[in-house]
């Protein structure tokens, strides 16, 4: 085959392709006719709007709905605060060594959420409240495991871990570890004292997240993520709360103040109650009660009498506005008419009250 034989054979394949793409796309046609969505749209469909002023919207909200917002307890992280300046004092008894103790982060969860992000081989404390017979978890991260361990049982004090993967912690450090978290929810009780009085203690300990389940997955849980470093060491300790533990006291952890009380101030009310004192009050005293029909009613002229029957020794009753108060009998005092009281009916309802 010559050159001009095979350009020709080159051009008829170049004229058979084309010919086949003609094709394919007059085929094809009625298909590629349908809108093809742009990436704005899409960007609106899916939520992700570029507007920091518009609320997210669509699957966005759908995708986001597992992630809780952290409702502010105050008086709790006033808690943590206390739990940390006895934490510095307890574990330096505890291990004989200098410990830095800091409140890293204190955030929210879902409970079963939390529990996927442990890590193993981890060590869990369940402990209990009593007084509210409610429970929590302790979490020590491997790190601090070993540095407990090393500083207990007078090992390496160095910055390196001892850590060796994937092996299950020992009898021995499990009771370690028991120690110190019996010490931390010491404290922990301690620094709950000025808004409830409650004791916490160790339930038992889990190596298995999974046994270690004291609500349901979906419930939401405060987490307060604790730091110790001891001589270059260290780890996190997390208490993991669920708010449904916190409801018998949720209310005084909502205060900002120790002791605060809503709506009362000692000052204005010692104030309010003198000017009470000091009010001046209106009272009628009524002889005797008559009903008369509307006629005769009508017939009084000046210098009608009306005949009551009350006589002077018959009780008059005092009243202020419409309520009665006082009952005593008509007398005199220095040329004027006095009551003298015989029933005070205002005690009558204090006592009925109290």
């Amino acid at each position: 085959m010559n050159e001009e034989e095979g350009g020709k054979t080159e051009e008829e394949m170049m004229a058979e392709w084309e010919a086949m793409a003609d094709e394919e796309s007059d085929d094809s046609t009625p298909q590629t006719q349908e809108r093809i969505l742009n990436q704005d749209e899409i960007d609106s469909l899916l939520g992700f709007d570029h507007d920091d002023d518009k609320r997210p919207s669509g699957w966005k909200v759908l995708v986001d709905s597992r992630q809780i917002s952290y409702e502010r307890l105050p008086m709790l992280e006033v808690v943590f605060d206390r739990l940390i300046r006895l934490l510095s004092t307890s574990l330096r008894n505890f291990t004989s060594e200098n410990v830095e103790v800091n409140l890293a982060s204190m955030t929210s969860a879902r409970f079963g959420d939390y529990l996927d992000m442990i890590a193993l081989p981890a060590l869990i404390g369940v402990f209990q409240a009593d007084r509210w017979g409610t429970w929590g978890l302790l979490t020590l991260d491997t790190a601090l495991t070993y540095t407990i361990v090393d500083s207990l049982l007078g090992g390496r004090k160095s910055a390196g871990t001892s850590k060796i993967e994937g092996r299950p912690f020992t009898t021995i450090e499990q009771k370690l570890v028991e120690r110190l978290l019996s010490v931390v929810l010491a404290d922990f009780s301690t620094s709950f004292a000025p808004v409830e009085q409650v004791t916490f203690s160790i339930e038992r300990m889990e190596t298995n997240p999974r046994f270690a389940t004291i609500v349901r997955p979906v419930n939401a849980a405060i987490v307060a993520r604790i730091h110790l470093e001891i001589e270059s060491r260290g780890g996190y300790i997390e208490f993991l709360i669920p708010y449904s533990s916190l409801e018998a006291v949720r209310e005084k952890l909502l205060q900002m103040f120790m002791g605060e009380k809503t709506g009362q101030d000692d000052i204005w009310e010692n104030h309010f109650g003198q000017e009470v004192w000091q009010a001046s009050v209106t009272l009628e005293a009524v002889l005797d009660r008559v009903s008369l029909s509307l006629g005769d009613v009508l017939s009084w002229k000046k210098g009608s009498y009306i005949d009551l029957r009350a006589k002077p020794e018959s009780s008059v009753y005092l009243y202020s506005g419409d309520k009665l108060v006082l009952r005593g009998k008509t007398g005199q005092r220095n040329r004027n008419i006095a009551i003298q009281v015989d029933e005070s009916y205002v005690e009558h309802e204090e006592k009925e009250a109290s």
